[in-house]
């Protein structure tokens, strides 16, 4: 743990003493100096987690695990693994941990991998799926923090001030107190499903029922679970790993379940290749649930055949290195056919259209766009051939003046929508390697006000890769 963070305990340790002032009837709780013991299950995995630092190949997830076979993953398991990793600086040891700590799910309770996933990701749901918890600043986590733990809203709010993590807030609000009743132990599957129910709650009195449904986690909380939790709702685990780095841990986990464990002969470093190999699969189809469960049906040496591009499911796009010269376009492109095209200033899309004519229109990040742009739904829907039933299109969307044959800025773009038609067209390009006729063409696409060129190889490496450049 830094210095950073020893202080902040320290000084919350000293700011939690104070009693709260308020105790609803719906919060059973009662003020102690909760130096009770631990319960045993508690006791057996802080005694046992720290052996998730170990190398994988060194790793046994039997010795870790202190609940049975095809029981429920306890929440505070995955809590511990985050507070190994809130001490860890080095992306290869935390790597570890996380892949121990999948391995542990893998060989106990294989149907809890997927929630476990999700949660060490800090999501819910597929980005296409716009599920989010949206908590905002956080006002309701800290009314939700206040009932569960009987303190005053302005005291937390205090604390929040001082500490600057809500997280800290709730593990000493929670350690300063012990239930009367004490609910059932969380559980990943637990914590995963209600947050989805929070996210979805909508309506009137949504905010006060997803209050209420943070409140029962936190009151169910005992150890470090409050502060990852807490976090957790906040979409903000401040582990300093990111979702590449669960990925890619999740590819090591699977090289270990030994199901499906033997590696092709071509493979010589199987726990890179499976990482790749899982990473590059999610750029394609970024749903944890099918890669779960295809990991734990059939392997992951099957997965890119197990797991493909799907009609709905956006990509991540493909991305582009910018340079600001013609010359150093022609050094990199040496001996290679490519060709240029005008740089659009506008907002990339990914247009679905389905068989069944159904389209639907995403961001780069995944966004669902499709109520944003009808006007492009509509003109697609007219202008495609008669003999193409389904297709998809990385592109760019611009607000265009008809009359005057001209691009709109940027700001325009929102205010296009049915009463405003544009229309389809493909990007305008140049194939050459002449200098001159770059240079001209660079000067013509900002001319009509787009913001450059962007460079494509035609037929050499000219394949589309998601997420790479």
């Amino acid at each position: 743990m830094s210095n950073a963070s020893a202080k902040k305990k320290r000084k919350l340790e000293e700011t939690v003493d104070t009693p709260p002032t308020r105790v609803d009837d719906k919060t059973l709780v009662l003020i102690s100096d909760s130096k009770k013991p631990k319960s045993d299950r508690v006791t057996k995995l802080k005694s046992k987690f720290g052996l998730l630092k170990k190398k994988p190949s060194d790793f046994d997830p039997e010795k870790v695990s202190c609940w049975e076979k095809r029981e429920r993953v306890p929440f505070m398991f995955l809590s511990l693994a985050f507070d190994l990793i809130a001490a860890e600086s080095g992306r290869i040891v935390i790597t570890h941990i996380l892949c121990n700590m999948l391995r542990t799910v893998i060989a106990t309770t294989p149907d809890d991998l997927l929630p476990t996933v999700y949660l060490a990701a800090n999501e819910i749901a597929p980005a296409h799926e716009g599920i989010k918890l949206g908590m905002g600043k956080g006002s309701y986590i800290i009314k939700a923090i206040s009932e569960a733990f009987g303190r005053t809203e302005s005291h937390v709010e205090q604390q929040y001030t001082q500490l600057g993590d809500l997280g800290l807030v709730a593990n000493g609000s929670r350690s300063s107190q012990t239930m009367i009743f004490m609910p059932k132990p969380l559980t990943v599957v637990k914590v995963a499903d209600t947050l989805r129910l929070i996210a979805k709650e909508s309506g009137k009195g949504s905010k006060d029922k997803k209050k209420d449904l943070m409140k029962a986690l936190l009151v169910a909380t005992t150890d470090c679970e409050p502060l990852y939790l807490t976090r957790l709702l906040q979409d903000n685990l401040r582990l300093g790993f990111s979702r590449q780095t669960v990925l890619a841990a999740l590819g090591q986990a699977a090289v270990y379940n030994e199901e499906h464990s033997k590696p092709p002969p071509n493979i010589k470093n199987p726990l890179d290749e499976a990482a790749t190999i899982v990473k590059e699969v999610f750029s394609m189809l970024p749903v944890y649930d099918i890669i779960v469960g295809a990991l734990l049906t059939s392997g992951v040496w099957n997965l890119p055949k197990t797991c493909n591009l799907t009609l709905g499911v956006p990509v991540r796009p493909m991305l582009a290195k910018a340079t600001t010269r013609v010359d150093l376009i022609l050094e990199k492109f040496k001996d290679t056919v490519f060709t240029a095209e005008y740089k659009y200033d506008g907002e990339r899309a990914q247009i679905y259209y389905m068989e069944d004519g159904t389209v639907e229109i995403f961001s780069r990040h995944a966004e669902r766009n499709t109520g944003k742009y009808p006007d492009v739904a509509l003109v697609l829907s007219r202008l495609k051939k008669p003999t193409v039933k389904s297709f998809i299109l990385d592109c760019e969307v611009v607000t265009f003046n008809r009359e005057k044959e001209k691009i709109l800025p940027l700001q325009k773009l929102h205010d296009s929508f049915e009463e405003d038609l544009g229309y389809f067209q493909f990007a305008t390009a140049l194939t050459s390697n002449d200098i001159g006729e770059l240079q001209e063409f660079l000067k013509a696409s900002i001319d009509i006000g787009c913001e450059g060129l962007m460079i494509k190889s035609l037929y050499s490496n000219a394949t589309y890769e998601p997420a790479k450049y």
